[in-house]
């Protein structure tokens, strides 16, 4: 009896970290559902847009198709923009179902957009093409969502020794989210294959590419109700952030959730840190000075500017135009070096600190993104070329990738956080957009008829880019290594003064 109740005092005063891990598990679900939406059209537009290229009604163009494979894209703008608001009114747990149900029923309507019987179902018309992207739309809103509120949520739940490697997680299940719905689009497609067009635009390969233009692309989709039912599922079981709770004057919940992560004594201080800091429940954005706001917005900015996106949403088609004879397995195998350089970042993001990292990442992504500009298009160096974008995609995975999460999730004070977050992943998004949409354009520009222009000007640019991030980084971004999200109070008011 004494033995179980010195166990009992033990574990109240050191807390869980199983319990710790366990919650922030479910919340990475969410990055993995971030990764899975935006990347499994990768393997499903070839069909999607041999199908709607049979429409009797309209003419399936090119720019149709093109904004057809990013809508998405418009709909984490909104979602990002609005998590400010839900996360404030709703607060973070609350959200987070939100966007699990809008993951959910997109998922579910991209699949079968004829659902309800309202319109006939295989057959390719203009009405269906517009309830088709408005699905994708609602997936859009939940992405963005998820992709502003999980990181703030691990972030407000965890200790801040080991802060930056929890938060790290969830750029780690953005990546695997990826890898997962490349090995699922390539399990789906089996011996199928996807369309090819002969010179007079008619597919070549009907008897092989049928099932993939009539079926596949649907069960690509469909299959992300897995992972969002499940996700929607164990987010109601996780509790409310402690920040939260202390802004809404829940604190005797808040204390239970500290103390059950850090232990009862770490709780009581930091219960009193955070109401310190937390005077009233919002202030105006821009309260702590511009140049807090502006780190944040240029920080996503970056991440997105620097072009990764453009490799991880057109991999296909960039090994295909190498020349590789399977581009979908070129696909996967980019993949599995994302984990592994991702994880480098994990396990490092606490000791060497996120400045330098987000500095070597820059100027590794400069080094393959030239390598890339210089290579492209001389089959001779093509071995060169794959190496390049591999280091450039590995230089990504290890700095901009997970840490410009990190920073966002801690770098602003607490009574500004839900707005700060919003709009700076809003800008994410926004320039998540301009890369995705103008990449195959300034890819296939030519000075002269078969010139090589568009290829070393694309990435000659992001290589540039590259070299702006590690300067912007270097002057102006704080490194918030072992501090608390109270500090950053303090650190911004020093700041603006």
């Amino acid at each position: 009896m004494i033995i179980e109740q010195n166990l009992n005092m033990k574990k109240k005063e050191q807390g869980s970290r199983p319990y710790l891990i366990s919650i922030v598990m479910v919340a990475v679900l969410g990055g993995l559902l971030f990764g899975y939406d935006t990347a499994v059209i990768s393997g499903a537009e070839k069909g999607l847009q041999a199908f709607f290229r049979g429409a009797g009604d309209f003419e399936y163009t090119d720019f149709l198709h093109g904004f057809t494979s990013s809508s998405a894209l418009i709909g984490c703008i909104v979602g990002s923009a609005v998590s400010g608001f839900f996360a404030s009114r709703l607060g973070r747990k609350r959200s987070l179902v939100f966007a699990g149900v809008c993951f959910f029923v997109s998922a579910w309507g991209s699949m079968q957009p004829e659902t309800f019987g309202i319109l006939p179902k295989g057959q390719a018309t203009w009405t269906l093409l517009v309830v088709f992207n408005l699905y994708r739309v609602l997936g859009g809103i939940g992405v963005g969502m998820a992709s502003a509120i999980c990181p703030m949520y691990i972030g407000e739940v965890a200790p801040s020794n080991i802060r930056g490697m929890l938060v790290s997680w969830n750029q780690f299940a953005i990546i695997f989210g990826q890898l997962v719905v490349y090995f699922v689009n390539l399990i789906i497609l089996g011996h199928h294959a996807n369309p090819v067009y002969d010179a007079a635009g008619a597919i070549a390969n009907w008897a092989d590419a049928q099932w993939t233009v009539e079926t596949g692309w649907r069960y690509m989709f469909g299959s992300e109700c897995v992972p969002a039912g499940l996700f929607t599922v164990l987010i109601c079981f996780v509790p409310e952030t402690p920040r939260y709770l202390v802004m809404t004057g829940q604190d005797k919940k808040a204390l239970g959730v500290l103390a059950r992560i850090n232990g009862l004594s770490v709780a009581q201080e930091t219960l009193a840190e955070i109401k310190n800091t937390i005077t009233v429940k919002t202030e105006r954005l821009f309260a702590y000075g511009f140049l807090c706001i502006f780190v944040g917005i240029m920080l996503s900015v970056f991440q997105q500017a620097v072009g990764i996106n453009a490799v991880l949403y057109y991999a296909p088609r960039i090994f295909a135009d190498m020349g590789m004879d399977n581009p979908m397995m070129q696909t996967v195998m980019m993949g599995v070096v994302n984990i592994l350089f991702t994880l480098v970042a994990v396990f490092t993001v606490e000791r060497l600190g996120r400045k330098p990292l987000l500095v070597w990442g820059s100027i590794g992504m400069a080094v393959g993104a030239f390598g890339v500009a210089v290579t492209f298009g001389n089959t001779s160096l093509s071995i060169v070329t794959m190496l390049s974008i591999m280091v450039y995609s590995a230089s990504f995975m290890f700095s901009w990738g997970p840490v410009c999460w990190v920073l966002i999730a801690e770098i602003f004070p607490n009574t500004i956080r839900g707005a700060a977050v919003a709009v700076a992943v809003a800008f994410q998004w926004i320039f998540n957009f301009i890369v995705s949409s103008t990449f195959v354009p300034m890819f296939n520009m030519h000075l002269a008829p078969g010139d090589d222009f568009g290829h070393w000007f694309t990435y000659g640019l992001y290589g540039v880019i590259c070299v702006l991030a590690a300067l912007f980084v270097w002057r102006l971004v704080p490194e918030t290594k072992g501090k608390s999200l109270e500090d950053m109070t303090q650190l911004w008011r020093c700041s603006e003064g």
